[in-house]
């Protein structure tokens, strides 16, 4: 991470040393979020656009542009209006990825029903691999975290030997999300240079959130991604970081303020969420 020298009064300095012994924290942290509060700029924040829930529920006309998420975080993950393909956002810029297979730059006015994203500012930066599967980068994750009750943003950049994902396509509307993925499309990718963008959830969250990891990837040539199903990569980089606040924005619309809301769907999620 970047590193601030400055010069700061004995007294101000005293104030800090006796809160880091307080707070048993670091300078950093404290300085951090002193800064942040002052400058209105929050860190380790994640934010998020309406409830996994309502996802399911076949709520998913546009709540917000793209332009408006992306004043909250520069990378993330989330969905278009109308399920129409998958959201990866990365370096501040949001790409569709539709059932078709077509990767573009997602205009500032596209409308979004879901959308997850925070101001990266990794704690961890180290090298992975070989990595077999989906589920070896889980548990390569899970070695990292440090808490199951906070959540985590993931980047992971390299050459990937092997990469399958998948994007939805447009259904009928009001069509619950578990029907609507029985018809996504399925991709396979060989030897591609890109990015995964992911999060972990902890399980609490499952009641407005995707409890787990979620990953969307994108190549470097921004051709080809997807929501992640499988992977093979002799190398990685990892970035990591853990978000402890956390801001859900619920929309306004007249589809998410009449839907029924109070069903479990974590059922149905896990089913959206998988290989088919």
């Amino acid at each position: 991470m970047p590193k601030l020298i400055v010069d700061i009064p004995a007294s101000l300095n005293l104030a800090v040393q006796d809160e880091v012994e307080r707070a048993g924290t670091d300078e950093s942290a404290i300085v951090t979020a002193a800064l942040a509060q002052y400058l209105n700029t929050p860190v380790h924040t994640l934010f998020q656009v309406s409830t996994s829930g309502a996802l399911v529920a076949g709520v998913y006309s546009g709540a917000v542009s793209v332009q408006s998420v992306l004043q909250h975080g520069d990378i993330g993950l989330g969905t278009f209006a109308n399920l129409d393909g998958e959201m990866v956002v990365v370096d501040g810029r949001a790409y569709q990825v539709q059932g078709t297979g077509r990767v573009s730059e997602a205009p500032a006015n596209a409308k979004v029903p879901f959308a997850v994203v925070t101001r990266f500012a990794p704690q961890t930066d180290l090298a992975i691999g070989p990595i077999a599967n989906f589920s070896e980068l889980e548990k390569r994750c899970d070695s990292l975290r440090k808490s199951g009750n906070i959540f985590y943003a993931f980047r992971l950049d390299g050459e990937f030997k092997r990469i399958r994902t998948r994007a939805v396509n447009p259904p009928e509307a009001g069509t619950r999300l578990v029907d609507a993925a029985k018809a996504q499309s399925e991709f396979h990718f060989s030897d591609v240079a890109g990015t995964l963008v992911g999060l972990w959830s902890p399980g609490f969250s499952s009641a407005f959130s995707v409890a787990g990891y979620h990953f969307h990837f994108l190549s470097d040539d921004r051709l080809e991604g997807g929501h992640l199903l499988d992977l093979e990569s002799e190398s990685l980089r990892l970035r990591m970081e853990a978000l402890t606040d956390f801001h859900l924005a619920l929309p306004e619309t007249e589809a998410f303020l009449k839907a029924d809301l109070r069903k479990n769907t974590a059922a149905e999620l896990a089913y959206a969420e998988s290989a088919h």
